[in-house]
């Protein structure tokens, strides 16, 4: 009866230690991989080509958004540091949006009606990436990725993985212009 007793007690323990290696909820995330230098305008590159459509059927053609600082989110619905980042995204979108600025979120790599679903609590244009053409075009290899272009549509930065609103803000406010044409904001 003691050596049940003992396989018992062991058998338990280990489910205990289990559950708290692949559960540890407590652990911070890991760090995010650090951000391209923020480039110059001399020596930045032109952003890809990027002509998707919403959700809705709408077209968005990047070139139509000269004259915008704009940022450009590649996420995916099943990715959990996509959804952390969204919320100070949105804050930096709503903060801006009426300096030139633009945030696409680019849903890649998800279905559609789980892109459709998420979309609903995103204000900001959401752009579907059906057969994933736009990550290819964009060397996306990981998500979160989020591309910074100037208002001639060059990239001045790319963030790898998840980042927090006071960084895309700290990138995006030096490249608003002064001032916004009437309509473009």
């Amino acid at each position: 009866m003691r050596r049940w007793l003992q396989l018992a007690f062991l058998a338990v323990a280990a489910v205990i230690v289990a559950e708290m290696l692949l559960h540890d909820h407590s652990a911070p995330p890991p760090p995010a991989a650090p951000p391209t230098p923020n480039v110059d305008a001399l020596t930045a590159p032109p952003a890809p080509e990027l002509s998707l459509k919403r959700l809705d059927g709408t077209p968005v053609d990047l070139h139509s958004l000269r004259g915008k600082v704009v940022a450009v989110n590649f996420w995916a619905t099943w990715c959990a540091p996509c959804r952390t980042e969204m919320p100070e995204l949105v804050e930096v979108w709503r903060t801006r949006k009426d300096r030139c600025f633009e945030l696409l979120g680019v849903a890649a790599m998800s279905g559609r009606a789980d892109t459709e679903q998420m979309a609903k609590s995103i204000p900001y244009p959401v752009l579907y990436d059906e057969g994933n053409e736009a990550s290819d075009a964009w060397a996306v290899t990981s998500l979160p990725r989020t591309f910074v272009l100037d208002t001639e549509g060059r990239v001045r930065q790319v963030f790898r993985g998840m980042i927090d609103g006071q960084k895309l803000a700290g990138v995006v406010d030096p490249l608003l212009p002064k001032s916004c044409p009437s309509g473009s904001g």
